[in-house]
């Protein structure tokens, strides 16, 4: 059973609505910003299950990797396996459900990235995260993260220091 009250501009607002349960606006902040740091920042896919809601689907991962919580795990790997990444948040917005941040990632290259060897420099690129909140748990992402920048920057930097992909000699 619902009670209709009164709301803003006299209209109607389901009582169930204000008193269902929703993760506090601070609380939600703190899970997003301990998932950045502890999952991408130090690459701890051990802990996705702590953030993850069973449900998590990522609208983000690259072609070829499920959009589930196995995903985000391969794709976690696959980054750190080329860079040692330090997320920044510069901005974080949230509502009940959801937040959203506004990025910049230093990403030391210290491996093979599409096909550029690891030129040990810091590119800087920036992005936005957005997650959907549910049970105290990140149940969706999604993200625009401008990867052109970063690969422009590796690319430049191998230019500079003589970093050439191998390729094939022909006899």
């Amino acid at each position: 059973m619902t009670f209709d009250t009164m709301g803003i501009a006299g209209l109607p607002v389901t009582l169930w609505l204000i008193n269902s349960h929703h993760m506090h606006l601070s609380a939600q902040k703190d899970l997003i910003i301990r998932f950045i740091e502890e999952v991408w920042n130090n690459g701890n896919t051990s802990s996705l299950n702590t953030f993850l809601h069973p449900a998590y689907k990522d609208h983000s991962l690259p072609a070829g990797l499920p959009a589930d919580a196995s995903g985000l795990q391969q794709w976690v790997t696959m980054v750190h396996e080329s860079f040692q990444p330090q997320t920044v948040i510069e901005e974080h917005l949230a509502e009940p459900g959801h937040c959203m941040v506004r990025i910049s990632m230093h990403m030391k290259h210290i491996g093979l990235w599409r096909g550029i060897p690891a030129t040990g420099l810091t590119a800087v690129t920036s992005g936005f995260r957005s997650f959907a909140i549910k049970d105290d748990r990140i149940i969706e992402h999604r993200a625009q993260i401008d990867g052109n920048t970063l690969e422009q920057q590796l690319r430049a930097a191998g230019d500079i220091i003589g970093c050439q992909p191998k390729t094939a000699v022909n006899r």
